[in-house]
């Protein structure tokens, strides 16, 4: 993230953490709709042929400095396998993480949390498949993604209350969908 400067740290010269840090500040613009993707190659020309901290600034011009939770979706992989299985046992993943494309978490006589509120997506689109036999599987989702529950409980219980749709522009999507028998799968809301 770039640091608010004075005018003679702006003379300073530009590392290339900062001009990375510039980089993903447009990026995030386009994403939230602050900026039109057709101004993006001009503004990444002026990051990459920047020398000094306020060359940077400038290329940055009127865009706020991201918040704690801007750049939902990143450019990383994801720091998480796509299979999660608590069987006479339990899963946790929670915390800082990336969260894989596509996710399956598998609950048999055990359980497990899946906590997404302070996790980045690898993509715009996640997809969780949550099975649920004899077990419980707990989703924690943030209030700035839509997500959709598409569940099936069978004997059991597939809860929907976090489904929820936003329709802005960038926002990530999470779907869930899978299975609860004799078992539950929670999908809730959390700041």
């Amino acid at each position: 993230m770039l640091e608010k400067h004075t005018g003679h740290d702006l003379c300073i010269l530009a590392s290339d953490a900062e001009r990375n840090a510039a980089e993903e500040r447009l990026r995030s613009a386009v994403e939230t709709g602050r900026l039109p993707l057709d101004q993006l190659g001009g503004r990444l020309d002026e990051v990459h042929a920047a020398r000094t901290r306020g060359d940077l600034e400038a290329a940055c011009r009127g865009l706020p400095e991201p918040g704690p939770r801007d750049s939902l979706v990143v450019d990383r992989p994801p720091t998480s396998g796509t299979f999660l299985a608590g069987i006479f046992g339990g899963f946790v993943r929670k915390g800082q993480w990336v969260v894989p494309a596509r996710m399956t978490t598998w609950s048999m006589w055990g359980g497990g949390r899946l906590d997404l509120t302070e996790a980045r997506f690898s993509s715009q689109d996640t997809v969780i498949r949550a099975v649920a036999l004899w077990g419980g599987t707990k989703i924690w989702v943030p209030e700035d993604v839509e997500v959709e529950v598409k569940g099936f409980g069978l004997f059991g219980a597939f809860d929907k209350r976090a489904a929820k749709r936003i329709g802005k522009p960038g926002t990530p999507r999470v779907t869930v969908k899978g299975i609860a028998l004799f078992g539950a799968v929670v999908t809730r809301t959390k700041r």
